[in-house]
């Protein structure tokens, strides 16, 4: 069992002892995403497989917010903002900006991408190791800025 699943099932009994429900809820929503994409895929998911599995869950509760906000449904958004805070525990210490700029440009610079061509090549590199510590959407448009699209 990974490290990280194993910090999971543990916070999960504890949140149970300790009644704390709001958390116990979104451990048992990630747990059962996990257990899932093992089901799906037939395997047991290392660390970072699972860090991309809460990354695909915060991405969603992300996604929800601002069509919630839209909507005027602040009841909605403030729940998902909650769960996002509690996923955010698991997941590895975000990446500062300059950090985020630091290796798009060395994605750059060794893959020699220049213009909307090259985005496609420099996402690729950088995808792993900002993997669950930087917003996707955000690093996307920032790729795409300094290729200068």
């Amino acid at each position: 069992m990974s490290e990280l699943k194993a910090r999971l099932l543990s916070d999960m009994k504890s949140a149970m002892k300790a009644g704390e429900k709001e958390r116990l809820g979104v451990i048992r929503l990630m747990m059962a995403a996990v257990k899932q994409r093992e089901v799906d895929d037939r395997v047991e998911l290392s660390d970072e497989e699972v860090v991309g599995v809460l990354d695909r869950m915060v991405k969603q509760r992300r996604e929800s917010i601002a069509q919630y906000d839209a909507a005027g449904r602040i009841d909605l958004s403030e729940v998902e903002k909650a769960e996002i805070d509690v996923i955010q525990t698991y997941l590895p210490q975000p990446l500062t900006v300059s950090e985020v700029d630091d290796l798009i440009n060395s994605a750059i610079a060794n893959t020699g991408a220049s213009g909307i061509s090259g985005m496609g090549r420099v996402m690729a590199v950088i995808k792993a190791p900002m993997q669950g510590r930087a917003d996707m959407t955000v690093v996307s448009a920032r790729v795409k800025s300094l290729l200068g699209v």
